[in-house]
C-alpha cells in the first residue's frame, strides 16, 4: 500500500484530497495544528488507513522534521499548508512568511529525511500565474507556462498583493529546492483559481465557511434587500482539484508540469441567478441583483488557457452550475437537519 503524507491535512482542500486518498486506498499520514483538529478529522474519515502528526506551527525550523522521520514508508508528499486569508494585519508576517517557510520546511525535511520520497505535490494557485491587477486586464493571455512577478515591495502594500505574493514566491521557491542537489523527488504544482464546491464533510458547514465558498454562502444569508460585491474571476471545483493531486503523483506525464486547474470565468451575480434558478424555496428570500449581467460581468478579465492541463489529467471539469448547486444543497441539507 502507497503512503502519501499529506502537510494542513485539515485544510478545505486537503480535506478533499485526503478523503479521496482514503476512498482510493492509499496510506495517508496528515500533518495538523493540534490534537484536536487530527481527532475530528479521523473521526469524519472513519477510516484505519489515516493516522495525523501534529506540526503546531509550519514556519518553525525543522517543524516537519519528526513527523517525516516518523514515517519512513512514505513515498509521495504533498504540500497543502499555506495561509488563505485576507483579513489581517501584517502582510508580510501573516502570509508571505508562512508561505515561503512552511514551503521551505517542508521540502528540506522531505529532502533531509525522506529520500525515499520520489514524488512531491505542492498546492499552489492562478496567483502565482498572474498578479491581482492583471488577472481583471482584458487583452492580457495566461497559460500554464506564465509567473506572477511580483516583487516583495510590491507584495506587503496590502493583504491581497501579500497573498499573490506569497503564493508566487513559494511556489517559485518549491522549484528551486526540486532542483537543489541531493533532491530524489521530482515536483509537480497544483494552481487552482477561485476553489468553490461542497465540504468533504457535512461537519464542516458552519456559519462562517472557507473564503472562497463564502461568496456563495453570504448571497443565501444575507437576506432578499442584501447587498453583495459582485466578484469575478476564475472557477474550479474542489473536487476536481483534489483529483488533480492524486494524478499529478499517480501519474509519469504530471511530473515537472504545473496543473492550472480553471474551468472558466464566473461573477457574484451569475452564481446568484443559479441559486433563483434552482432553489424556490429561496425566492424571495435572496437578493436578486441584476439578472443576466454574468457574461458581461467577466467581459473585462484577461484570457486563460489550460489546455495543456485538460488534456493531462483527461477528465471533464465540473460546471458552475454543478458547484453552486451542490454547495448550496449542502448548506440547506445542512440546515434543514438543525430544525
Amino acid at each position: 500500500m502507497v503512503s502519501v503524507f499529506v502537510t494542513g491535512a485539515s485544510g478545505f482542500i486537503a480535506q478533499h484530497i485526503v478523503k479521496l486518498l482514503v476512498e482510493k486506498k492509499y496510506k495517508v499520514v496528515g500533518t495538523v495544528r493540534s490534537a484536536a483538529k487530527g481527532e475530528k478529522l479521523q473521526e469524519s474519515l472513519g477510516a484505519d488507513n489515516f493516522q495525523y502528526e501534529i506540526v503546531p506551527d509550519i514556519q518553525v525550523e525543522g517543524a516537519f522534521d519528526e513527523a517525516i522521520k516518523n514515517h519512513p514508508e512514505v513515498t509521495v508528499a504533498m504540500h497543502t499548508a499555506s495561509p488563505f486569508t485576507y483579513d489581517i494585519t501584517d502582510p508580510e508576517k501573516d502570509l508571505i512568511l508562512p508561505a515561503l517557510e512552511g514551503t521551505r520546511q517542508a521540502l528540506t525535511s522531505i529532502k533531509k529525511y525522506g529520500p525515499q520520497i520520489t514524488r512531491v505535490v505542492v498546492t499552489s494557485s492562478d496567483a502565482a500565474v498572474y498578479s491581482a491587477e492583471d488577472e481583471q486586464k482584458k487583452g492580457l493571455y495566461f497559460d500554464e507556462s506564465s509567473w506572477n512577478n511580483i516583487s516583495r515591495e510590491e507584495a506587503i502594500k496590502d493583504p491581497v498583493s501579500a497573498y499573490y505574493g506569497a503564493k508566487a514566491f513559494a511556489e517559485k521557491l518549491s522549484w528551486e529546492i526540486a532542483k537543489e542537489t541531493g533532491v530524489n523527488f521530482t515536483l509537480s504544482t497544483v494552481n487552482p483559481v477561485y476553489v468553490f464546491g461542497p465540504q468533504a464533510f457535512i461537519s464542516e458547514v458552519k456559519e462562517q465557511l472557507n473564503v472562497s465558498n463564502e461568496l456563495i454562502h453570504h448571497l443565501i444569508k444575507v437576506g432578499p434587500e442584501g447587498k453583495f460585491d459582485n466578484d469575478k474571476g476564475g472557477f474550479i471545483d474542489v473536487r476536481d482539484v483534489a483529483l488533480a493531486h492524486v494524478a499529478a503523483f499517480e501519474r509519469e506525464d504530471t511530473k515537472n508540469k504545473r496543473l492550472f486547474m480553471t474551468n472558466g470565468h464566473f461573477s457574484t451575480q451569475a452564481m446568484l441567478d443559479i441559486i433563483n434558478k434552482n432553489f424556490d424555496e429561496l425566492k424571495g428570500k435572496i437578493p436578486v441583483g441584476t439578472p443576466g449581467s454574468g457574461p458581461e460581468d467577466i467581459s473585462t478579465l484577461a484570457t486563460v488557457n489550460n489546455e495543456k492541463t485538460k488534456a493531462l489529467l483527461g477528465f471533464e471539469f465540473r460546471s458552475l452550475d454543478t458547484i453552486v448547486i451542490d454547495t448550496v444543497k449542502q448548506i440547506l441539507d445542512v440546515r434543514k437537519s438543525k430544525i
